[in-house]
């Protein structure tokens, strides 16, 4: 019997799941959050465990799932919360590898199937990218399915011993996220959100001057970046190649919008050089600086489903991004991707695009499409069903 239908078949208790989360990142908490939206409105009972900050920002109980409250830790009293909350599931679906490793172990000596969705690649060096191995490899051979976002995701967990990977269906959300708004520190961690959903999304242009303005790009081309500030976001390439721009005239600004660890380095190399670059921090208005955009660049060392990316081509801005992991597979032809690690090519990339106003155009048109054939929150719910159904067996009542 299967559990796609609205309703608990006859004869059947409902499905009876638990989604983990770590906590730390909104790119998958918005997709829990929506997942758990549409599983509820299918006859699914969901429980969500995750640090109670995710209900605030995320109101899973909005949705009709329980939440139950589990720190954001691999400690034992973390371990034990979330077993309790796991005992009575008939499934349990965590997602990112530090919430999936506390589930291992929380289901110890248990047969509940264990669904893993691997949405990111954690970046370490040194000690603790050998750990994040170590992780990786307890969980991915110990998970019944694993579903990664990118194809690259996909092919790393079956090296590294899944029994069974897939690619997994991961829409955007468009609606579901912590107060509407999008939060800039970090791209696989910032929430979603329709450039032009809300007040004026029929006049994308209206707010373009007032943004700019206050950016103090008048009168000169606007290139946005968002993320972190961490070494796998690539800035020191981005800055590398921001030299070549203060040849044109008149010259690019660059936006970054985010914070991290590296913001002093960056800002001292900013001046030093006198760069045509800003950092300007936590930001909650990112769809308004996306929509001011000429371009938007994406300079990671690795990427899965770069939320920036797909923002970037709903919006219609033309992307340069970095040609690594899931990019290619994601926006297709509707980009311009170059090199990792090279500012040369970086920067005649966006010297040709700031130059070609019909290439722009292309782009723009390209996007539109490419989106187009990314999945929608139907189908990722339909997927995810679909693979419950595969490892339950029929239910008596209760």
């Amino acid at each position: 019997m299967s559990p796609l239908s609205s309703n608990a078949p006859h004869g059947q208790s409902p499905l009876r799941t638990v989604q983990v989360l770590g906590g730390g990142n909104a790119g998958s908490s918005a997709h829990v959050r929506s997942l758990a939206e549409g599983l509820v409105a299918r006859g699914v009972r969901v429980t969500v465990c995750a640090p109670v900050e995710a209900d605030h920002a995320y109101d899973f109980l909005g949705v009709g799932a329980e939440h139950v409250h589990v720190p954001r830790s691999s400690d034992p009293v973390a371990v034990a919360a979330l077993r309790t909350a796991c005992a009575n599931a008939d499934l349990v679906h965590a997602h990112g590898l530090h919430a999936s490793f506390r589930t291992v172990l929380a289901l110890s000596g248990r047969t509940t199937p264990l669904v893993v969705t691997w949405h990111n690649r954690a970046h370490a060096q040194g000690p603790r990218a050998h750990l994040l191995r170590l992780l990786e490899r307890r969980v991915m051979r110990t998970a019944s399915v694993v579903l990664g976002t990118s194809p690259d995701l996909v092919d790393r967990a079956r090296r590294t011993g899944a029994r069974d990977a897939r690619l997994a269906a991961v829409a955007l959300p468009g609606r579901h996220r912590a107060g509407g708004l999008l939060d800039a520190d970090a791209l696989d961690t910032f929430d979603t959100l329709d450039p032009f959903d809300g007040p004026g999304r029929d006049d994308p242009d209206r707010l373009r001057p007032k943004t700019r303005a206050e950016l103090g790009a008048t009168g000169r081309p606007l290139l946005i970046a968002v993320g972190s500030l961490d070494r796998h976001r690539g800035y020191d390439v981005l800055l590398d190649a921001a030299r070549a721009w203060r040849a044109l005239d008149p010259v690019p600004l660059v936006v970054v919008a985010g914070e991290g660890p590296l913001r002093p380095v960056l800002q001292r190399r900013i001046e030093d050089e006198e760069l045509p670059v800003r950092l300007i921090g936590h930001r909650e208005d990112v769809p308004e600086l996306l929509a001011a955009a000429d371009l938007a660049l994406l300079t990671s060392s690795w990427e899965s489903r770069s939320v920036l990316a797909q923002e970037a081509l709903h919006a219609r801005v033309p992307l340069v991004a970095t040609r690594v992991g899931g990019i290619p597979d994601l926006v297709g032809d509707a980009a311009e991707l170059v090199p990792y690690g090279d500012p040369e090519a970086l920067a005649d990339t966006v010297v040709r695009l700031l130059a070609d106003p019909e290439r722009c155009a292309v782009l723009r048109e390209r996007g539109t499409r490419q989106a187009a054939t990314w999945p929608t929150e139907d189908e990722t719910v339909a997927q995810v069903l679909s693979v419950y159904d595969e490892l339950t067996q029929p239910r008596p009542l209760a």
